[in-house]
C-alpha cells in the first residue's frame, strides 16, 4: 500500500478549475490542526493544486487566542489568508520547508518566525477502514447535507470534537471541506523562536479560527475543498494576476 508520504507527494502542482461550477477549488494535504499542552496550536496546508497557484501555509495560535498565518505563496490573497485572514492577528509571507524524513515522519520549517516542527502520523484500524471507504465515494456524496453531517459525526467519534465541514469562512466565503484520508498525529515536537511548545494533546473544546473549528486532536488530512465564488470579477482579476506572477 502507498505510504502517507507517497500519497501526498503524488499530488502534482497544477492550475485547476473546480469540479463544481462557480466555485474556488483547492486540493492538497496538511495538518488540519494540532493543539499543544502549552496552549499553542499549529496547522499546516500544502496546496499544490488549486484555482490560483501552488502555496504552503503554516498557522499558529498563541495561548491568548491570537492567530497568525505564514504563507509561502506568490500572493497572500491566493492562499489561506484569502479565507481566514479576517480572523487573524497577523498574515504575512514566509519561506516554508516541508520534508518527509521517513514514510510517516514529517519535518516543517519556517524562516521567520523561526519554526522547527516534526511529527509522526499513523492510521488506526478504524481510520484505515474509513479511509478506504472515503476514497471510493463519489464527489456527489458531498452535496447532500445529511451526508456531510454524517461525516462530521464520524469525526466526532474519532476524537476530533465538533467539526464543521460545510459553513461560512471568516472571509464570508461559503464552502465545503472534503477530507479524503485522515491520519492521527502520534508524536510531535515544535520549537517556535526558541520556545518549546511542549507535547501535543487532545483538548476538550475545539480550537476556533473565527467561527471555524479545528480538530480537538492532531490529524493530518489529504483532501480538497470547494468554496462558492463571492465576486466573479474579483476572482477573475486575482486569478489572472496570480497566473501572471507565477509565470514570471
Amino acid at each position: 500500500m502507498p505510504t502517507v508520504a507517497a500519497r501526498v507527494t503524488a499530488i502534482g502542482e497544477r492550475l485547476a478549475d473546480a469540479p463544481w461550477p462557480n466555485h474556488e477549488y483547492f486540493r492538497g494535504w496538511g495538518v488540519f490542526g494540532l493543539p499543544f499542552h502549552s496552549g499553542h496550536v499549529l496547522a499546516l496546508r500544502v496546496v499544490p493544486e488549486n484555482s490560483f497557484a501552488p502555496y504552503r501555509t503554516v498557522w499558529h495560535r498563541d495561548p491568548e487566542g491570537r492567530w497568525s498565518i505564514f504563507a509561502d505563496a506568490t500572493r497572500l490573497d491566493i492562499a489561506c489568508p484569502r479565507y481566514y485572514g479576517p480572523a487573524c492577528h497577523y498574515a504575512g509571507h514566509a519561506r516554508i520547508g516541508v520534508e518527509w524524513t521517513s514514510a510517516t515522519t514529517l519535518r516543517i520549517t519556517v524562516d521567520q518566525p523561526s519554526l522547527d516542527w516534526t511529527l509522526s502520523v499513523r492510521a488506526s484500524p478504524t481510520l484505515a477502514i474509513i479511509n478506504a471507504v472515503s476514497a471510493v465515494l463519489p464527489l456527489a456524496s458531498w452535496r447532500p447535507g445529511p451526508l456531510v453531517r454524517a461525516r462530521e459525526r464520524i469525526a466526532h467519534a474519532l476524537g476530533m470534537g465538533d467539526l464543521t465541514l460545510f459553513g461560512t469562512f471568516p472571509s464570508g466565503h461559503v464552502g465545503t471541506l472534503m477530507p479524503k484520508r485522515m491520519y492521527y498525529v502520534d508524536r510531535s515536537q515544535a520549537t517556535l523562536d526558541g520556545l518549546d511548545l511542549g507535547r501535543p494533546t487532545r483538548v476538550d473544546t475545539n480550537p476556533m479560527i473565527g467561527d471555524v473549528p479545528l480538530p480537538a486532536r492532531g490529524v493530518l488530512v489529504i483532501g480538497q475543498a470547494m468554496l462558492k465564488i463571492r465576486d466573479p470579477e474579483e476572482f477573475r482579476r486575482v486569478r489572472a494576476l496570480a497566473i501572471t506572477k507565477e509565470r514570471l
